[in-house]
């Protein structure tokens, strides 16, 4: 790791994947080559990107750059939280405590559940009638 100026960390959310990468830098977030700001426009998906940062407070001592794919905008925010915490775990064990106190550690395993045959959609029955 003598070479390697970036520190990696992956996420996964419902079909998201991220691949996050810390840099030393002054706190730029760019997603997939533009800036995160244009990318997630709802500031509830911005503050999920930014929570693992402003948590261990260290917002403006990395730049993040991201490659997301799969899933729609919330899958893609966790998936990138996820990562970046794992990342920022990988910098200074001591921040594991506090990422886990808040939750930012834990994958989020939920994920649209199968439609079964039979059915309208996984668990809705068609309705019943009597005559």
């Amino acid at each position: 790791m003598e070479n390697q100026t970036y520190i990696h960390g992956t996420g996964r959310r419902k079909t998201a994947i991220a691949q996050t990468r810390l840099l030393p830098g002054n706190g730029a977030i760019t997603v997939n080559g533009i800036p995160y700001e244009e990318r997630f426009p709802r500031t509830e998906h911005r503050l999920t990107i930014k929570q693992p940062l402003m948590v261990t407070e260290k917002a403006d001592k990395y730049d993040v750059i991201i490659k997301v794919s799969g899933g729609g905008i919330s899958g893609q925010s966790g998936a990138i939280s996820l990562g970046i915490a794992r990342a920022l775990v990988k910098t200074d064990e001591n921040l594991k405590p506090i990422l886990k106190q808040h939750g930012l550690l834990t994958r989020d395993a939920r994920a649209k559940e199968r439609k079964k045959p039979g059915l309208k959609r996984a668990r809705k029955a068609p309705q019943y009638t009597k005559r």
